[in-house]
């Protein structure tokens, strides 16, 4: 099985991340020590969902696959 070269699932979660942790910092820049640890607690709670969620889809897709793959093989198998 070939693998494609641009995964979408892998940039979102590289761009989320960055995302998440440019925001952190900002927060921290932005609103001083204190003030910023709560939001950049829910910042970090919010990178870690997305991150879950991202495994799951990828998670999904994969097994997605093996069963398309295991459905070909059986019907190649069936044929003469």
């Amino acid at each position: 099985m070939a693998h494609k070269s641009f995964d979408p699932l892998r940039a979102l979660a590289i761009g989320s991340q960055a995302l998440g942790f440019i925001l952190i910092i900002t927060l921290e820049t932005v609103l001083g020590g204190e003030a910023a640890r709560p939001w950049q607690g829910v910042t970090l709670a919010a990178m870690v969902a997305f991150a879950l969620a991202l495994a799951l889809a990828r998670l999904y897709r994969r097994n997605k696959a093996r069963k398309e793959m295991a459905r070909r093989l059986a019907d190649d198998d069936d044929e003469p």
